[in-house]
């Protein structure tokens, strides 16, 4: 590319143009103002700046012409008639000068623009050296655009030329001085060049910018920080092997050894256990000599490497893969930078889905462990979320059909995965073809199956509906329910681990009912059935999950309704809202006010079995306002009865619905809810409205009774 100038010169003229078209626009705003000293004093700035060019051009005369002695007077006020004249020409030239400098800029603008495009092309073709050329020729054009000197820095980048970066980074911050992107390269070249504490500082640059890039301000300064610390690890590790650290000749004497083809498969294996054990011994340096010796190259042994990839493995292949399995974990146990070097390498990447589904238990153990050792920190999963994982939600559940600890450590690695988004993307590929018909074999065998690991899968599934797209297609699966109803059939006389799935699985099918579809319309009975006999469980928990099963479910149907009714689930939640928690409270009054709402049975039960209605006083006194909400409907409902508005004469029904409605609630339904049972209160019994009048709570009636009619 041709050449640029040097940085300080390049400086020196930028900062001129810039001060000179400060000084024109300062120029022609003072000629223009209405103020008449402004005007003035911009008029005895435009004589001195006629002079400095008149007297500029008489220098550039003299050295190549005689010189011309007549004098000529320049001031403007040695001519008052002509004053409005010159200046009208003065400001006519400033125009026309500023518009043929919009042009240029225009013009340069769509040339820069183009060859800033060339420039990206070339970068997305990885020719970086020519992408640089197209930039700096974008440059030569519009000196002043930002991306130009960023997208340069970026290319810089690529070719490991730093320090021409972090240049071309502060001159992009010289046009935009809140430029993201001029932070962000800059800080991965000053990290580059190991310079940490100038890397920090760029990433807070950013933060302070921008305060919602506080995930990649995380991400990099983690980064950082893994690199200072690799290179402070390996500076110590330099100065023990330089002081004769015998565990680093051993590890380096092992590393020859194991490296040295055409060896007994059973040499490499020796010599790998060998070698995980001094790593191991070593502590942190150990680890980094393994790193710095380049110990992950032992995959490129045509034995070992082998082994780790054959398809069906002999009993010799196996214990070799046990011996690698052992030495990663011994090299990358809380080491960052060691597990970032192993997921590099494609055989490694390739093989852990493989080892999982092996079906040998020690190969299975062993690479659950390693595993372990990415899934259990933040830093760990990021880098498994780079890789493909689609299978693993599918291989990993299998493990509850094991009876050791495999099936525990496999759903640790689940619980650990399964918050990330990236996993929960990954696992929709699977989910309906590989995922549900495992799942559901494993409900139908529970009695089978791990049955502790088997409620920790089905909790792994009810933190996936957090996803509307996997919820959804569990909430489709009919196979899927009729499992999770087959497990809820034998709830009765259970052992304490299928009480676990049992739990497990209500709060599974809570997550669903979220959904609503065909699926649910159809089986919402038999769901309901099955809550049923669960309501007299003796562990509360199960007793509660049942009923918000039923207060979701029951919506999808108005014959669940009825035979829920018809099997006394009234009375049975008049009961837990008397004696229940608050969450158990929260779910019987949706249930009750989903059945009043649609059957005239349950309102008469509830009188019934609540004369003056004492349950849903007490509830609208309730600091829940979903509670008291519900409350107030069903208390509504009940007023169509005959009498109902009569039995709670004497109560503080009034002024309890009058709090709500007036505005002491903050949702609007709630207020709405409050306000047609006072409207309702008073149609049906009148005597009401004296206690409405000695509250001033007339205009709160009046205004409930378009609530009513709208009802």
């Amino acid at each position: 590319p041709p050449a640029m100038l040097r940085d300080e010169d390049t400086e020196a003229d930028f900062q001129r143009f810039l001060r000179r078209v400060d000084d024109v626009t300062n120029l022609l705003q003072g000629l223009s103002s209405p103020d008449s000293a402004v005007r003035e004093k911009a008029i005895a700035e435009t004589e001195k700046k006629l002079q400095e060019q008149g007297g500029s051009r008489e220098e550039e005369e003299e050295s190549r012409t005689t010189l011309n002695r007549t004098l000529i007077n320049t001031s403007v006020r040695a001519f008052p008639s002509e004053i409005k004249a010159g200046l009208n020409g003065f400001l006519a030239a400033l125009e026309k000068d500023a518009q043929e400098r919009a042009q240029r800029r225009r013009r340069n603008e769509q040339l820069a623009n183009a060859l800033k495009e060339q420039g990206n092309e070339a970068f997305r073709a990885g020719d970086f050296a020519l992408a640089i050329q197209r930039y700096s020729q974008g440059l030569e054009r519009l000196r002043d655009k930002q991306e130009l000197y960023t997208n340069r820095a970026q290319a810089y980048l690529k070719l490991h030329e730093y320090e021409k970066a972090i240049s071309d980074c502060e001159w992009a911050l010289k046009c935009n001085k809140n430029c993201l992107k001029a932070y962000f390269l800059m800080g991965k070249a000053h990290l580059a060049l190991q310079h940490f504490p100038e890397c920090r500082q760029c990433y807070e640059k950013m933060l302070q910018i921008d305060p919602q890039k506080e995930n990649l301000f995380k991400d990099c300064v983690n980064e950082a920080e893994l690199e200072e610390k690799r290179v402070r690890d390996e500076e110590r590790a330099e100065r023990e092997a330089q002081a004769g650290s015998a565990a680093a000749s051993s590890i380096q004497e092992l590393l020859q050894r194991i490296s040295s083809p055409g060896q007994d498969i059973l040499y490499y294996t020796g010599g790998i256990r060998l070698l995980a054990e001094a790593v191991s011994s070593c502590e942190c340096s150990g680890q980094t000599f393994f790193r710095t010796n380049n110990g992950f190259s032992i995959l490129r042994n045509e034995t070992v490497r082998g082994a780790l990839c054959a398809e069906s493995k002999s009993p010799a292949e196996v214990e070799l893969c046990v011996s690698l399995l052992l030495l990663f974990q011994a090299a990358c146990a809380g080491n960052e930078e060691n597990q970032r070097l192993l997921l590099a390498q494609p055989e490694v990447r390739a093989q852990l889905a493989e080892l999982l589904s092996s079906g040998t238990a020690q190969l299975q153990r062993e690479t659950l462990a390693l595993i372990s050792l990415y899934s259990e920190h933040e830093s760990g999963r990021r880098l498994l979320l780079q890789h493909d994982l689609s299978r693993w939600l599918q291989i990993l559940m299998a493990f509850v059909k094991s009876t050791d600890a495999r099936a525990d450590s496999a759903m640790n690695i689940l619980s650990d995965l399964i918050g990330e988004e990236r996993f929960q993307t990954q696992c929709q590929a699977m989910l309906s073809t590989g995922v549900l018909p495992l799942f559901t074999q494993l409900l139908v065998c529970a009695r089978q199956v791990n049955q502790a690991a088997l409620a920790r899968a089905v909790g792994v599934l009810g933190s996936l509906c957090a996803d509307v797209g996997l919820r959804a297609q569990l909430a489709g699966s009919r196979e899927c329910w009729q499992a999770c109803l087959q497990l809820l059939d034998g709830c009765p006389d259970a052992s304490p681990g299928y009480q676990q799935c049992v739990f497990a699985v209500l709060g599974l099918m809570m997550n669903l009912l979220l959904e609503s579809n065909g699926t649910i319309q159809d089986l919402a009975v038999p769901i309901s059935g099955r809550c049923l006999p669960l309501l007299s469980h003796q562990d509360g928990r199960i007793v509660t999950r049942a009923i918000g099963v039923l207060s979701r479910v029951l919506p999808a149907s108005p014959s669940a309704v009825e035979e829920v009714v018809r099997a006394g689930v009234v009375k049975k939640m008049l009961k837990f809202l008397k004696a229940g928690g608050q969450l158990t409270c929260s779910y019987a009054i949706k249930t009750l006010a989903i059945c009043t709402k649609s059957s005239r049975r349950a309102q008469e039960e509830l009188l019934k079995w609540d004369k003056r209605l004492q349950v849903l006083l007490k509830l609208l006194q309730a600091g829940d306002e979903l509670q008291v909400g519900n409350a107030a409907f069903c208390l509504s409902q009940c007023l169509l009865l005959p009498g109902a508005a009569s039995a709670l004469l004497g109560s503080s029904v009034v002024q309890l619905l009058l709090r709500q409605a007036g505005g002491d609630a903050q949702r609007t339904s709630v207020q709405q809810n409050s306000a047609i049972a006072l409207g309702r209160l008073c149609v049906a019994e009148p005597r009401h409205i004296q206690q409405l009048r000695k509250l001033n709570g007339l205009a709160i009636l009046n205004s409930s009774m378009k609530y009513m009619h709208s009802s």
